[in-house]
């Protein structure tokens, strides 16, 4: 899918690129790194790439820094954050079976509809 999360967690930025992009110093991208902020990817040569959704997520990083919350505050909303996305995938999962069985019940009813009208006394001898 164009335009998907699998393309925006591609890694295509080396660190000099990602920290522009994302307004800070290298090194405060390796202390986040380090802190487990950040997880950027690695290349066979150990070199750190990073994707558009780790630039998004430094872009948040830097919006609460910004706020006054320090480094402690901001994994907390960052795990918080992360926990609130897998329940919403969860919640959609559940919708999406919901349905389905909201669906079969629906074909169910419909197939005891059509079979209470025909009455056993009706059917001819031969398909008993």
């Amino acid at each position: 899918m164009v335009g998907g999360n699998g393309d925006k967690n591609r890694p295509l930025y080396m660190i000099s690129v990602a920290a522009e992009l994302a307004g800070v110093h290298p090194q405060t991208l390796r202390a986040y790194e380090q802190k487990g902020l950040v997880t950027p990817q690695r290349t066979s040569g150990n070199t750190r790439m990073y994707s558009q959704s780790d630039i998004d997520r430094l872009e948040l990083i830097q919006e609460l820094t910004a706020e006054g919350i320090n480094l402690a505050g901001v994994t907390r909303i960052l795990d918080l954050q992360s926990r609130l996305e897998e329940r919403d995938q969860e919640l959609d999962s559940l919708h999406r079976r919901v349905r389905r069985l909201a669906d079969r019940v629906h074909e169910l009813e419909a197939h005891m509809t059509v079979t209470s009208l025909v009455r056993m006394a009706d059917i001819p001898k031969f398909i008993k």
